[in-house]
């Protein structure tokens, strides 16, 4: 006899299954593929972006466009670090977007303290502290110590040295310590 859950198991499709039936437009596969990675999909492009509105806008133009971008997928490495690096390409590329048209968002960024150990009000006033903090510092404290990229990685997706990854690190950090300690 089998358990509910190994049924459920069973029932629950594999990466390798999601990606063929959404080749081949399935939209109930998309769907599913939707409620697997959307949640910490967004959960990154807030902490990148500082707007949950844009972080939203980034993943439903990930998702709508998914389907075409699986025909250049190459399947070597997890589906899920993929999907990463586009929301991070895609959240750069809409950072860059905002500067040449100098739009201020307003919107601070609190989601992005989500996994953060400490009360609410030591995380709301991270998550303030990091709103602060000039585009260029907070995409790397984002990538570095919440996602745990190295600083190679962080230059090779920014297009920067290495050397330049730790200074911004090394910045912000300070900048964090500032801010926190007059708060």
């Amino acid at each position: 006899m089998t358990s509910p859950q190994s049924l459920a198991a069973l029932a629950e499709p594999t990466e390798a299954e999601l990606i063929s039936r959404i080749r081949q437009g399935d939209p109930d596969a998309l769907s599913a593929a939707y409620y697997r990675h959307a949640g910490p999909l967004l959960t990154l492009a807030v902490r990148l972006l500082g707007s949950g509105a844009e972080a939203q806008d980034v993943i439903q133009d990930l998702f709508v466009g998914l389907p075409e971008a699986l025909l250049r997928y190459e399947e070597n490495g997890l589906f899920r670090a993929w999907l990463r690096r586009i929301v991070i390409r895609m959240a750069l590329m809409r950072l860059r977007a905002q500067r040449r048209r100098r739009e201020v968002v307003l919107e601070p960024a609190i989601a992005w303290s989500a996994r953060a150990p400490g009360n609410a009000t030591e995380n709301l006033d991270l998550a303030r502290a990091m709103a602060q903090l000039p585009d260029d510092y907070r995409i790397v404290v984002v990538l570095k110590a919440i996602e745990g990229y190295s600083h190679e990685e962080i230059a090779g997706i920014l297009g920067i040295r290495r050397n330049a990854s730790e200074v911004r690190f090394h910045r912000a950090l300070e900048r964090l310590r500032v801010s926190l300690e007059v708060l």
